[in-house]
């Protein structure tokens, strides 16, 4: 365990250094913004995190550098700021208190009509500007997936994004780029190593001091709730008015955010954020290119974990299908004591995992993607972008030298209470030979592996009939057979068989 314990949390507000004790553990960075300090700059709109009117810049030390993401204040806990610089609206002018040049181009271009949304666009438009030299419009719309504007129009907004690119970061027009240095400074004397324990009549705050840490307060507490991003937690409290005490907070320990590259593929610490994952995952799995960009808005990913999303074991989690589909491992940890199980394995039920008391989520092994093997993943939601799954599904298959099917691994989110492999479609492929007669049989087995729910992302009909539209789909991806088939009749090998 840590040596030493402190009874308050301590980092940097603005140009202000704030040391806090005694708050409640499900405090919200919004409330204690705009109540305690008067900083009503912040917004809240959905406080759900997905209106992106309540964003923040939060700096932290990442290997050695000093980074400012975009996040969302309605669902981020103050328990969670230690060691960090939190950013809002009011900080963002220049020096000299003229107008910083993201917020200038936004006035020139005319990227603001009411302006409730606009100090939240303006923050995830200045971490883009800090973070990408020369950013392209995809990058623009990337950075702006989670922040909604419902009068302006995003055409005048991502002109301004643009424009504020030509304009270099320096001393003269940038407050944060002065004071790099100085908080880079602090900031690493504020992680002095300390264990922290809050208490307050609603519940005990707990934030470890190392992930060893961690496994002894959790085996001590283990009723108690972990959070990481809180982009699920957050809305237990926001919309669920759910008390989550004992809270641990796992989101800074950065012997959770680790990627390594081993014999059996990538191993991801619980901690690492879809941000920080990026690269690596889709320099070994570009497949997940769209579905990854597609998780939230920038602020999600900035929070959320893959361990999280894995963790509290959603039906419609994004993350399980593709990496089931890929054979992933987890690993647990209680105390000392560690297991791997198949990723697949985890989810029993729903609302309940192969997780016991005390026991937490350590780290995920991807294997890369076997050669010559054809891999998929498809999103259905009602938006494209910032929403929530109908459904998830994940395509794996490798072909023998006669296209026939050697092994297949099919995987669903949102068709059952869990995460779910589609066992009887790939058993009803493996030995047949790719092509729209297996392809059909195997729609009908669908059947077999899932009855899905009705709710009101989609009904249960249009959910099996998209699951064997999703077959087809890659089956029309990976074998060259025309965009629109007859299926009267069988198609032969020259037209994808």
């Amino acid at each position: 365990m840590s040596s030493a314990i402190r009874s308050s949390i301590r980092f940097l507000l603005n140009d202000q250094t704030v040391e806090l004790s005694g708050f409640a553990p499900d405090l919200t960075v919004l409330d204690w913004l705009r109540i305690e300090r008067r900083l009503t700059g912040t917004k809240e709109g959905c406080a759900e995190g997905d209106c992106g009117a309540c964003t923040v810049l939060v700096g932290r030390m990442i290997d050695g550098m000093l980074t400012y993401e975009s996040v969302n204040a309605c669902i981020r806990f103050v328990g969670s700021l230690d060691a960090t610089h939190v950013v809002t609206i009011e900080y963002l002018n220049r020096p000299d208190g003229e107008l910083a040049p993201v917020q200038q181009a936004m006035v020139d271009l005319h990227g603001s009509q009411c302006g409730f949304c606009t100090p939240g666009i303006v923050a995830s438009l200045q971490a883009l500007w800090l973070s990408d030299p020369e950013p392209g419009v995809k990058d623009v719309e990337r950075a702006l997936q989670g922040n909604l504007c419902r009068c302006t129009g995003y055409e005048p907004i991502v002109r301004a994004a643009l424009a504020a690119s030509k304009i270099e970061p320096d001393e003269d027009n940038d407050r944060l780029v002065r004071a790099r240095e100085e908080t880079a400074r602090k900031l690493i004397e504020l992680a002095d190593g300390a264990r922290v324990e809050i208490d307050h009549p609603e519940g005990k705050t707990f934030i470890p001091a190392s992930a060893d840490d961690l496994a002894e307060i959790y085996e001590a507490n283990p009723k108690a709730t972990l959070v990481a991003g809180s982009t699920d937690v957050g809305l237990w409290v926001t919309k669920g008015m759910r008390a989550i005490a004992p809270v641990i907070f796992v989101g800074h320990l950065t012997d959770l955010q680790t990627i390594e590259e081993t014999e059996e593929g990538l191993k991801i610490g619980a901690g690492v954020s879809y941000s920080m994952a990026r690269g690596a995952i889709l320099s070994q799995v570009p497949q997940l290119a769209e579905l990854w960009d597609r998780l939230g808005g920038e602020q999600v990913r900035n929070m959320g974990t893959i361990g999280g999303n894995i963790a509290n074991g959603s039906p419609i989690g994004d993350t399980p299908p593709p990496l089931i589909a890929l054979g992933a491992t987890l690993t647990l940890r209680k105390g000392s004591a560690r297991r791997t199980l198949p990723l697949e394995d985890f989810f029993i039920a729903y609302g309940k995992q192969d997780r016991a008391g005390g026991e937490f989520v350590e780290s995920v092994t991807v294997p890369a993607v076997p050669e010559d093997a054809h891999f998929a993943v498809y999103k259905i939601s009602k938006r494209r972008d910032e929403d929530i799954s109908a459904l998830c599904a994940a395509f794996l298959i490798e072909l023998d030298s006669d296209s026939h099917v050697a092994t297949a691994r099919i995987a669903f989110g949102g068709m059952a209470g869990t995460p779910k492999r589609a066992t009887h479609v790939e058993e009803c492929l493996i030995g047949a030979r790719w092509g729209w007669t297996a392809v059909q049989a195997a729609q009908a087995e669908l059947e077999n592996d899932y009855s899905p729910l009705t709710d009101w992302r989609a009904s249960a009909d249009y959910r099996m009939r998209v699951a064997q539209n999703l077959l087809t789909r890659f089956f029309l991806e990976t074998s060259g057979a025309p965009a629109r088939l007859d299926t009267s009749e069988p198609l032969m090998m020259e037209a994808g068989e």
